[in-house]
Order: structure tokens, then C-alpha cells, then sequence
């Protein structure tokens, strides 16, 4: 994770609408930022006393919330950085006001040894802009059989553990993993896809897909797999966190898991709520996604769970391709899209279409994630980092993925017309991104 040494200028932002999912607060107000840290909160701050050479903003009509936390991030570095490197992906998460973001381990070489977690670490150094973590594998080159060394990797920086984008799908190989794993506190995290169901799917199953002439994924697949884990996790008491949700099978499963007080959360992406499988169209790679986008009904479970708190975080899942990986028969393109600047923006329609306030938005987007790894982020409290993003809520604009920071352009939102603009991102105080006026 990234260390940033020299204290930056204090900074007052006055009479904004200061978000704080900790504390429940939704109100104006002003906050001031001292050598990377929020250092009071409160109204009429000014008049108390400034530290010489303070900046002073005004945020009336803007609201100032912590930094989103975002738990599945694609870097492409090492081994693909044609598509996407630390520092563009930095980039790129300081525009959509994510100011902490974790690596999955499917680079090449994978992350599952501390050689492999220490260059993450040394390059969010270099880069300078969000705080980067990582997340190691469950498996030897994310094979799914032979566990890795999980307590050094824990030890080593490792905030979490997953196959990536692999299901672990042999259940003697979870077993393992998560008891393994309880001995020391850590989280499981699982691409929850029946491999052997899955297979040569291209699209969700269904009518859509049979027109189409493309091989379908049943929702089942996902199901099913989060039925057996939680099987597991029932008899290992181990932490088990569910990734990308998409259907309503899983969303149900997931709920019963957690009244069966089961150590059980879950993510899902704003695909996954903002869009269904008619996106595809006619062969659209842009909306080949792993998992796939789903049918009207699951896409409206999918809110729904989020409104009601079932599912826990909300994730860009962001993964970076480039022109050659999707400019290809449906068939052959790369699943996966990016979505690190669309993430605010696009969660943002839960709000504006009274699904959601804005508190518990950011519970999903920063409170949830941090709480759920471990992490300081994610609130605004006298003490915490000054990790903050600035932004209109009301401010429409259309995703124009030719102006996004990212390498790669493979939005599935490209056209869209949102509602909400990042302003100003923060890290420790430090201006990481700042909108030109």
C-alpha cells in the first residue's frame, strides 16, 4: 500500500453535505483536513481558527463523503499492460472517486507468493495516487488444489484470499481453505460459477440466447455453487464472502445463509442492477460479463438486495480489455468490463430513484468494504484518513468511455446518460484528482 510522506496543505470544506455511513450523519457541514486527516467536524469552523495556509472550499449544493473502498479491481499489471497499469488505474479509480481499490491475483505471474504482493505494494508506491491493496490467491497459480501459504501471505499484506476469476470448485479444496483461513481471521473470497455447468457459455440462458444462437449459462450455476460453499461454510465456521451476485437463486440462498448466522456477505457490480441480458443486442462484446448479464427479474433481485442490505458492497469489478480481446465474434471476446469511473455515477440511480439514500449508498461503496477487510476507510471521523471525494449529486452528464482515464475502453455504459459528477478526490489529504472547471 502506498505511503505518502510530506503532509499536505490544510484544507476547510465549508457548508457541504457531509456523508458519513458510520455515523448515519446526511447533513451540511464543515470538515477540516490537517496532515492527511480529518481534524474536526462541525459547523462554523472558520470562525475557530484556521492552521496558516489553509484552502478553503466551498461545497454548497456538493456533497463530501469518504472515498469509495473498491473490492475487485483487474490491474492487468504484471503481465498484460497493454490493457491496463497501476498508474492508469489509479487514474482512472481518483476520477470516480474511489480512493482505495484491491487487487485480484490474475496477473501474470498471479499473486500467490509475497514476491507477488511486494510489487503491488512497491508500485503503489511509485505511483502515488490511491491506495492499492491485494488480494492473494486461495490455490497455487489459482489452480484450485493445492492451498497457498495463507498465513504469510496474511502476514505479508494479503488482505483477503481468492481464485480471482476461477470458481474453487472442488469442495474438499474449500474445506480446507476455509478452515484454514479461521484460524487466522481471513476471508474467503469465491467467483461462485459451477465450472462444469458453465462451460462454453457465452451469454445468460434463455430465450435471448437461443435466438441468438449462443451457448447459455443457467443462473443455477451460480446458485448452486453458493449453496454448496455455504454447506462448507456451516461446517468450517470460516469467512466466506460472495462475488458479483447476478441472480435471484443466489441472492435467496445468501439471505438464508445469513439468518442462519452463517459468516456470509456479498457483492454484486452496477452491471448487475443497472442492466439485463437485452444489453447484448445484437452480439454487443461491450456486455460479455463473468458472470453474465441476466434477465429483467434477476437484474430488479439484484437492486432490491441492495436496497434491503442483503447484498453488502458494491464492486466496479473492474476489468480492462483491449480493442483485440472484443473486437471479435461474440463468441471469442474476453468476458469482462471496466467500470472504476462509472461506479459512483451509475450506483448513484439507487439514490435518485429513492431505492437508497445516500448514507447507505456509501455503506455499500466505502463503509461495508473497508469494515469487511479490515481497513481504517470508509467514514468520516475526527482521526481517520482524509480520504474523501467531492461531488455534485445532481450534475448529469453521458458516459463517453473515449474521455475515461482507464487504457482500455470496454464500458458497457458508454452513451448512458447519469446523474452525478466527481469533483475532487483525496487521498490522505492529498488532491489525487480534480475536475476541470
Amino acid at each position: 500500500m502506498a505511503e505518502h510522506k510530506q503532509p499536505p496543505r490544510p484544507i476547510l470544506f465549508s457548508g457541504a453535505r457531509l456523508i458519513d455511513p458510520a455515523g448515519g450523519r446526511d447533513a451540511p457541514g464543515d470538515l477540516l483536513v490537517v496532515d492527511g486527516r480529518i481534524a474536526a467536524i462541525g459547523t462554523g469552523l472558520a470562525d475557530k481558527g484556521l492552521p496558516d495556509g489553509t484552502e478553503r472550499v466551498l461545497g454548497s449544493g456538493l456533497c463530501l463523503a469518504p472515498g469509495l473502498v473498491d473490492l475487485r479491481v483487474q490491474l492487468r499489471e504484471p503481465g498484460e499492460e497493454h490493457k491496463e497499469t497501476i498508474s492508469s488505474a489509479g487514474a482512472a479509480a481518483a476520477a470516480g472517486g474511489v480512493t482505495s481499490m484491491v487487487a485480484l491475483p490474475n496477473t501474470d505471474p498471479v499473486i500467490d507468493d509475497v514476491a507477488g504482493l511486494e510489487f503491488v505494494a512497491r508500485r503503489a508506491r511509485e505511483m502515488r495516487k490511491v491506495k492499492v491493496y491485494a488480494y492473494a490467491g486461495v490455490t497455487k497459480g489459482l489452480a484450485g488444489k493445492d492451498l497457498t501459504e495463507m498465513g504469510l501471505l496474511a502476514e505479508s499484506g494479503a488482505v483477503a484470499f481468492t481464485d480471482g476469476l476461477n470458481a474453487v470448485a472442488d469442495a474438499r479444496v474449500m474445506r480446507r481453505a476455509l478452515s484454514y483461513a479461521r484460524t487466522f481471521g481471513a476471508l474467503i473470497v469465491q467467483h461462485p460459477e459451477e465450472p462444469a455447468l458453465a462451460a462454453g457459455g457465452q451469454m445468460n440462458e434463455g430465450e435471448l440466447a437461443t435466438r441468438l444462437g449462443l451457448a447459455g449459462i443457467p443462473p443455477a450455476a451460480e446458485a448452486i455453487m453458493i449453496e454448496r460453499d455455504l454447506r462448507i461454510v456451516a461446517l468450517t465456521g470460516g469467512r466466506y464472502h460472495v462475488a458479483h451476485v447476478s441472480t435471484a437463486e443466489s441472492i435467496e440462498a445468501i439471505r438464508i445463509g445469513k439468518a442462519r448466522g452463517l459468516h456470509v456477505t456479498c457483492d454484486t457490480a452496477p452491471p448487475y442492477f443497472a442492466l439485463n441480458e437485452l444489453a447484448v443486442g445484437d452480439y454487443r462484446t461491450f456486455a460479455k460479463l463473468s458472470p453474465p448479464l441476466r434477465s429483467e427479474e434477476d437484474r430488479a433481485a439484484v437492486a432490491a438486495a441492495v436496497a434491503d442490505g442483503t447484498i453488502d458492497c458494491i464492486a466496479s469489478d473492474h476489468a480492462p480489455h483491449d480493442q483485440d480481446s472484443k473486437r471479435v465474434p461474440f463468441a471469442q471476446a474476453a468476458p469482462g468490463v471496466i467500470g472504476l469511473e462509472t461506479l459512483l455515477p451509475v450506483s448513484l440511480e439507487l439514490v435518485h430513484k429513492r431505492m437508497l439514500s445516500m448514507v447507505e449508498l456509501f455503506r455499500r461503496l466505502a463503509l461495508a468494504p473497508a469494515d469487511l477487510l479490515g481497513l481504517p476507510q470508509g467514514r468520516l471521523a475526527v482521526g481517520a484518513p482524509a480520504d474523501l471525494v467531492l461531488f455534485d449529486p445532481e450534475r448529469a452528464w453521458v458516459v463517453d468511455e473515449d474521455r475515461f482515464l482507464s487504457k482500455s475502453k470496454n464500458s458497457p455504459f458508454g452513451g448512458r446518460p447519469v446523474q452525478g459528477r466527481v469533483l475532487r478526490t483525496l487521498v490522505d489529504g492529498r488532491t489525487v484528482f480534480a475536475a476541470e472547471q
